[in-house]
């Protein structure tokens, strides 16, 4: 008889966390907007005298990740979406009113009340880990819930200040963060949450999916894929590429939403490539630049100096952007690079590429680009650049994604009054905005009957009133 494998040592302290805070729900199962306000600003005050803490924990778990950058697209993005919230927090709380069918059901009234759902659960990637674990938690305190998070393997500094420091704000029945020592994230999506936010790749995403489909547990899946940039020929070339290679080569590429691939008029590579030559040693004046960021670990730094290497072998122009070295093994960090001719079926062109790496691919008909995109995964965004508003809304209606910035890049992830999430293969449900508040709510359907209700002209036994009744509502 084989015997059955041991339990993770972590399990026993999952469970205990999640009944500790599922008893604290059933205690106080609907938070007063004073108390979901309060744990809002208590959220805020946590990055506001830890940001400078949270800011080199980040960046002694990347070996060297820019301040500004962390200040930029986590600090910053995490106080913005508090400050929505807060301001419109009691109005997502408001019951509303619906309509009720008089003539079948009487002089009712219907009522669709946001209730917590519970303990939600959030698994955290590295790459931008205190916006990622934070922002979510802001909606999900909205919603009225409490949360357990589990962070990255590749985020070991920031989640022992984490694990450290956020019990002086909120107790563990309310929060509480988890390390990754090695198999704690399949335990972890094993627990029967009430709901589990997932941000990573979808191979892991699938795993994640399936440990929690054994609980019925619904899940947030916020994955990635190969999000194009498209440029028209009647847009600014030099616009188009000032915009793009800011964000492609912002945290050195590692951007589930970043510009993955560039489709351009055929004529307009060279002009494309000269632009990008002549901004980026303005942006960074070589890859030891404090502003620019390394490649998280050495797995990743090999898979794409291996792809970059794969891609020049196979004929593919490959154009490193700084002067001086152009990879530095130690620090893992790779120099801003743009490929031209790299083959279809190459690992750039075929898998998300997630570094500072930019194919560019021509095209000579737009319709060329639609079709190529829409016979691969659904992409988690789209940037098309074009002044036609037709063109625009051609590519937005003929190319599904789970987000669209037009004429500029990733704009659209930091809207906190636009729902973010993928579509297909890019994930499935959306937090930020309302639509975050709504994903940690349940929308609970409420039917208030009168003192008199017309179904008691239908009961049996039934005669020809009834089936007149009949007849006029199915007529």
């Amino acid at each position: 008889m084989i015997p059955a494998p041991a339990e993770h040592p972590v399990a026993p302290q999952l469970r205990e966390a999640l009944a500790r805070q599922r008893a604290a729900y059933h205690a106080a199962p609907y938070p007063t907007l004073a108390e979901r306000k309060a744990d809002l600003q208590q959220l805020a005050r946590f990055i506001r005298e830890n940001k400078e803490a949270l800011a080199e924990a980040v960046a002694a778990d990347y070996g060297h990740r820019s301040r500004h950058e962390t200040m930029l697209t986590e600090i910053g993005p995490a106080l913005a979406g508090i400050r929505h919230a807060l301001s419109h927090l009691r109005r997502w709380m408001r019951p509303q009113r619906r309509h009720v069918d008089r003539l079948t059901y009487g002089l009712g009234s219907n009522r669709v009340i946001p209730q917590p759902l519970g303990v939600v659960g959030v698994i955290v990637p590295w790459n931008f880990p205190v916006n990622l674990s934070l922002v979510p938690l802001t909606y999900i305190f909205a919603a009225g819930n409490r949360a357990m998070v589990k962070m990255s393997e590749n985020s070991r500094h920031l989640a022992k200040l984490l694990i450290d420091r956020m019990p002086a704000y909120f107790p563990p029945e309310k929060l509480q963060f988890f390390d990754e020592v090695g198999g704690v994230g399949i335990e972890f999506s094993k627990q029967p949450f009430d709901h589990l936010l997932f941000t990573g790749s979808g191979t892991t995403g699938r795993a994640v999916m399936a440990a929690a489909a054994q609980n019925l547990c619904p899940v947030t899946l916020e994955l990635g894929g190969k999000a194009p940039a498209i440029v028209c020929d009647d847009f600014d070339l030099a616009l188009a590429a000032e915009r793009i290679l800011f964000i492609k080569y912002l945290n050195a590429g590692q951007i589930c939403t970043t510009v993955d691939h560039v489709y351009l008029p055929g004529d307009k590579i060279e002009a494309f490539v000269e632009h990008a030559r002549r901004l980026l040693p303005m942006r960074y004046a070589n890859i030891d630049s404090k502003d620019y960021t390394s490649i998280i670990d050495r797995r990743a730094y090999q898979r794409l100096t291996a792809a970059l290497d794969e891609a020049a072998a196979r004929g593919a122009r490959v154009i490193p952007l700084l002067p001086g070295a152009a990879r530095d093994d130690a620090a893992h960090r790779i120099a801003p690079h743009i490929v031209v001719g790299a083959p279809d079926d190459c690992e750039l062109m075929q898998r998300e590429i997630f570094g500072p790496i930019l194919p560019l691919v021509p095209f000579a008909q737009l319709n060329d680009v639609v079709s190529r995109i829409n016979a691969g995964p659904r992409p988690l965004a789209i940037y098309p650049f074009s002044n036609a508003a037709t063109t625009i809304d051609h590519l937005i209606e003929h190319v599904m994604s789970g987000g669209v910035t037009v004429n500029d890049a990733l704009i659209h992830v930091g809207q906190d009054d636009l729902p973010f999430g993928g579509v297909g293969e890019s994930g499935m449900g959306h937090y930020h905005g309302h639509e975050g508040f709504v994903t940690f709510s349940k929308l609970r359907p409420v039917f208030h009957q009168s003192r008199f209700s017309s179904l008691k002209l239908l009961m049996p036994p039934y005669g020809k009133f009834a089936d007149r009744v009949l007849q006029f509502l199915t007529r």
